[in-house]
């Protein structure tokens, strides 16, 4: 699979604003704002996700609020896909279908409409962070219950200590940016 050079990687990660303590004390926080407002930082992050999935056979593309729709509509226009929304309850007005999963401090749930991917539909699933996996996780659960096919997940950074990509073993997952602490 293709991947971003060392370089580009480089160049990426100084675009990224690192935030000490935020939200809560303990926490370094990558700002991606940042390397969004670089019109070549976002052209090469947006051109090496698509690059990864180019070529394959993709119906949808899946953003997960909030900043995997900066994202998904980008990577489908380019993969030639449509874009569906991930959204927090009560916020999509048709038809959802849900699915609750835990969090370190609780719980949350996501819904998506039940008439977005249809059976056997390939679907890429976009975010802007890979952390613990548990959001990733949850709509993957959301694309299989409606008869759709999780082709790979794409993220702009991964936190590689917190080893989310444990719970999405037996998948395609592309990150362009890795963090090992």
């Amino acid at each position: 699979m293709p991947s971003i050079s060392s370089p580009e990687e480089q160049k990426l990660k100084k675009l990224i604003r690192e935030i000490p303590d935020f939200p809560k004390p303990g926490i370094l926080f990558y700002d991606i704002t940042t390397m969004l407002k670089d019109a070549e930082g976002l052209r090469l992050s947006i051109d090496r996700m698509t690059d990864n999935f180019r070529g394959r056979q993709i119906d949808t593309v899946i953003g997960i609020e909030a900043r995997g729709f900066i994202f998904a509509p980008a990577l489908a226009y380019h993969l030639g896909a449509g874009f569906v929304p991930v959204r927090k309850p009560k916020k999509l007005p048709s038809e959802v279908e849900s699915y609750s999963y835990d969090l370190e401090y609780g719980q949350d749930t996501l819904e998506i409409h039940r008439d977005a991917v249809g059976k056997g539909h390939n679907v890429l699933i976009a975010d802007d962070l890979l952390a613990t996996g548990g959001t990733a996780e949850a709509v993957i659960k959301l694309v299989e219950k409606l008869g759709g096919n999780v082709v790979g997940m794409s993220f702009v950074i991964e936190l590689e200590f917190l080893n989310g990509r444990n719970k999405l073993a037996g998948y395609d997952v592309f990150s362009l940016l890795k963090y090992q602490s």
